[in-house]
């Protein structure tokens, strides 16, 4: 994970502010995550649209364009759960700018679910983020890309703990992040599992269990 901010383009800026009750009456799906809803944010802007259109880029089915929703916070933060609920509602890959106000001033931070048109609905645990960072430090610019696709991935790879492989597309991408995170919970419970075990023959067996499953870790990264 890299801390990073992006000079999203001029021409790109849309700049619509988003009633936040039209994702909460639409995709909050309990009484508890509504409350968090309307605790958590105070403003939903859709700031950037990134499309053929503004940044003449050809889109794909997996992504036709990205929007750039920043999300203001009424405290410290908004919660993984209301940026899914909102995610829900947007038929388009996203990438959030969460801001709130710190003693130092304005703060920010860059999240996002890999989520290529397509894919399942975004889980909380999806969401990738850099830490905060001062809202008026120097910002870096778009990376290069000759197609929308591409630049999906070069925008969310700093933020994920594994990078797009040439040629990847970012289905892909997001099936090898499922599997990350399935080797590392199934990695976590041998570990625990190897701890606990008093008989010496079944810690050799968990042992070269827990191995094998680190070798694939390290092959799906």
């Amino acid at each position: 994970m890299i801390d990073i901010l992006y000079q999203w383009p001029a021409g790109a800026r849309f700049g619509a502010r988003i009633p936040k009750e039209r994702f909460y009456e639409r995709t909050a799906s309990t009484a508890t995550l509504r409350e968090k809803f309307v605790a958590e944010v105070s403003r939903i802007s859709w700031a950037y649209k990134l499309a053929a259109e503004t940044i003449n880029l050809p889109g794909s089915p997996e992504v036709p364009e990205i929007e750039v929703i920043q999300v203001d916070a009424k405290a410290n933060d908004v919660s993984a759960q209301v940026l899914a609920s909102i995610d829900k509602a947007i038929p388009n890959p996203v990438i959030f700018e969460v801001r709130r106000d710190d003693a130092h001033g304005a703060a920010v931070r860059m999240t996002a679910a890999h989520n290529p048109v397509g894919s399942p609905a975004p889980k909380p645990g999806a969401y990738f983020s850099t830490g905060w960072m001062r809202g008026d430090l120097p910002r870096t610019p778009l990376p290069t890309a000759i197609t929308m696709t591409a630049l999906y991935s070069a925008l969310i790879g700093p933020l994920t703990p594994l990078a797009p492989r040439p040629g990847e597309s970012p289905a892909v991408v997001s099936e090898r992040l499922d599997s990350v995170r399935r080797l590392e919970r199934e990695i976590s419970a041998l570990e625990r599992k190897l701890r606990s075990e008093p008989q010496l023959n079944r810690k050799v067996d968990v042992r070269r269990e827990l191995k094998a499953k680190q070798a694939e870790l390290d092959q799906t990264r």
